[in-house]
């Protein structure tokens, strides 16, 4: 791949680590399961090749009663990242964006801002300046704007944003961004007995609120990056959780592995991501025993979406492209494999 979209420059780990630090919806769900049991085909959006193909074949196999790789339904677990590989991750983090816009909705607060960097890189929408923002930036943005708050009202402000906000380039939802492939590949696999789990860089609270909407995914299988919260009891007497600044986990990378072992308890037999960040959780998932899958979203279609892959800043697919012929795992091509890639095309 040669094309490679713009960057702010921020890499996908400092992203992910400052955003968990602090703390819709769409009709795509119900369209991929509407179109499977209409036209008896549940991956309409997928071109016929070895991917839709390899996929198909992998769900028979472990759900033929009778068959030597059958897997019984309590086991097969399904863990899919989520930037990237359910919903479009470019030209930043959607939690990024909403981090930023809760900067410039704020501002009127704190004059001091318009001087003071690195809220007056987000205020000025200064691409270099927002270009040098690092781990300590980020957290000092969301520590501002998050610390302190309830996780009842985090999540309430997501739901808020997440409504309203548009993506730069579409126009459109972020929410309408998800892949309308993925989604009928998440229907598929819930109508054979999978049990899918986002397993997500992004901040476990950020993602709850909106999942079961989009997805189908209920708040409870999601897994994400996390920051420490506090009981406490509130000025009405009230039991809260309050976000606190301080760190706790980063579901990222090697961290993907932890988190699948910490929070669901089950080794995947099916795993999908698309990025170096997702390379562990596919290793994990692979190296078990009994028949396993794992797939990569390989973005290469720059006119419905983004062509990017080793070179990128969000969303860097490196070393996965090199390691997925010797572990035979399946590469989606974008371009080739998506018959359509978001379901309002």
């Amino acid at each position: 791949m040669t094309s490679t979209p713009p960057s702010n420059g921020i890499s996908r780990r400092t992203v992910l680590s400052a955003l968990a630090a602090v703390p819709v919806l769409v009709a795509p769900l119900r369209l991929a399961n509407a179109q499977a049991q209409t036209q008896g085909d549940w991956l309409q959006s997928w071109n016929e090749g070895p991917v839709k193909a390899s996929i198909i074949e992998f769900v028979a196999r472990v759900t033929t009663p009778d068959g030597a790789d059958f897997v019984p339904p309590a086991e097969r677990i399904a863990v899919f990242d989520n930037d990237g590989t359910l919903w479009c991750e470019q030209p930043i983090y959607a939690q990024a964006a909403f981090a930023f816009d809760q900067i410039r909705a704020l501002a009127p607060q704190h004059p001091q801002w318009r001087t003071k960097q690195p809220f007056k890189a987000v205020l000025d929408q200064d691409a270099e300046a927002l270009a040098a923002i690092g781990q300590k930036e980020l957290l000092e943005i969301l520590a501002v704007v998050h610390t302190g708050t309830t996780v009842d009202a985090f999540q309430k402000t997501v739901l808020d944003w997440i409504t309203t906000a548009r993506h730069p380039r579409f126009d459109r939802p972020y929410t309408d961004l998800a892949y309308q492939p993925m989604l009928e590949l998440l229907a598929y696999l819930r109508a054979h007995e999978f049990k899918p789990f986002i397993v997500s860089g992004g901040g476990i609270d950020f993602m709850r609120p909106w999942t079961d909407k989009v997805y189908g995914i209920p708040p409870e299988q999601a897994v994400g990056s996390s920051g420490k919260t506090q009981f406490e009891i509130g000025a009405d007497g009230k039991p809260v959780l309050v976000k606190l600044a301080e760190f706790e986990f980063l579901s990222d990378g090697p961290g993907k592995p932890v988190g699948i072992n910490r929070f669901i308890g089950r080794r995947p037999i099916f795993a999908f991501g698309n990025s170096d960040g997702d390379v562990p959780m596919l290793q994990w998932t692979t190296s078990g025993q009994g028949a396993r899958f794992a797939g990569i979203v390989h973005h290469t279609d720059a006119e419905r979406e983004w062509a990017y892959d080793r070179q990128s800043n969000i969303g860097k697919l490196d070393k996965g492209l090199d390691a997925a012929p010797s572990n035979r795992w399946a590469v989606v091509d974008m371009k080739n494999d998506w018959k359509r890639v978001f379901s309002f095309r």
